[in-house]
């Protein structure tokens, strides 16, 4: 189908939570829901940034139902009580797994001792989804956050955690195909159970703060910021058009389970979001399967089935 990310279907009714809520892609993803009328939940590990988020979210879109609520996805004592405050509120209609970090260079660790962006971008969404999948409802979204990294990872599961010759930007690598091949193993489960919940995935391209329009007092970029910027935009887009993919996925009424949007410009780096192919690694169905079952070991939740 043709689809405008200006004109998102109607969402009136529906409740997303979306992970990392309180900035960047994340802030956008809300903002763009909000406005087709979803009720949108900001999850964010900065109270003041979040609350920051929902005044900036409120300006931009009047009369815009939004709420807050904090996750620490390094903590999994965090992800377990923020799942019970949003399954204590109701149905969860769209769930994005936005939020993620990256390395200053330094290997770091969770509030449980496992490396920072594995434990975080893949650990703590795992667990925020298999705890909040008794509140998905029939038509529900699951969205997991790619990135074009995944392409040139691989998983070793002798060394999950990256203690041997830690490199970021490999380590980040890995933890966005976590987040892949998790998100495939889950629609496989899912469909494998009779369910009409779908899990989709999407990455933002390349998607840069300076590109990105102001939305105080969140986020109000100066002038060195946009002429810094402004050379990037032959190849790169702002935050608020790498949201159109995640948005795709999270409302196209036509997406099917196991599907992967991104951007469908050249390299996939900007533009229109369409459906796109994940690299090789991704479709291992044997690193799915015991990458969800170390996950369930390592996190102590599994999925009921």
């Amino acid at each position: 189908m043709t689809w405008d990310p200006l004109a998102v279907p109607a969402q009136d009714g529906r409740t997303a939570v979306i992970t990392g809520g309180n900035a960047g892609i994340g802030y956008h993803v809300a903002e763009q829901l909000a406005r087709a009328g979803a009720h949108v939940v900001l999850a964010g590990r900065n109270a003041q940034r979040t609350r920051t988020a929902l005044a900036a979210l409120r300006a931009s879109v009047p009369g815009a139902s939004a709420a807050e609520v904090r996750l620490d996805l390094a903590d999994l004592h965090s992800v377990r009580h923020t799942a019970e405050q949003l399954a204590a509120a109701g149905p969860v209609d769209i769930l994005v797994n936005n939020a993620g970090v990256t390395s200053s260079g330094q290997r770091a660790e969770t509030a449980q001792g496992f490396e920072l962006m594995f434990g975080t971008n893949h650990l703590g969404h795992f667990a925020l989804t298999l705890l909040l999948a008794p509140v998905l409802g029939p038509d529900s979204r699951v969205v997991s956050l790619g990135s074009l990294t995944h392409a040139r990872a691989r998983l070793d599961f002798d060394d999950l955690q990256s203690r041997d010759g830690y490199r970021s930007m490999a380590v980040y690598g890995r933890s966005k195909l976590a987040v892949l091949l998790f998100a495939a193993e889950l629609d496989r489960r899912l469909r494998a159970d009779g369910s009409t919940v779908r899990s989709v995935a999407a990455h933002p391209g390349w998607a840069v703060e300076g590109l990105t329009p102001a939305r105080p007092p969140l986020w109000e970029p100066g002038p060195f910021a946009v002429l810094r910027s402004a050379p990037l935009a032959l190849l790169a887009q702002g935050k608020d058009r790498g949201a159109w993919p995640v948005v795709r996925a999270a409302t196209d009424p036509d997406a099917v389970g196991g599907q992967y949007f991104g951007p469908r410009g050249p390299g996939s780096l900007k533009g229109p979001p369409a459906v796109q192919v994940t690299a090789g690694s991704a479709h291992d169905r044997v690193a799915a399967a015991r990458l969800w079952a170390v996950s369930e070991e390592l996190t102590g939740i599994a999925r009921a089935a």
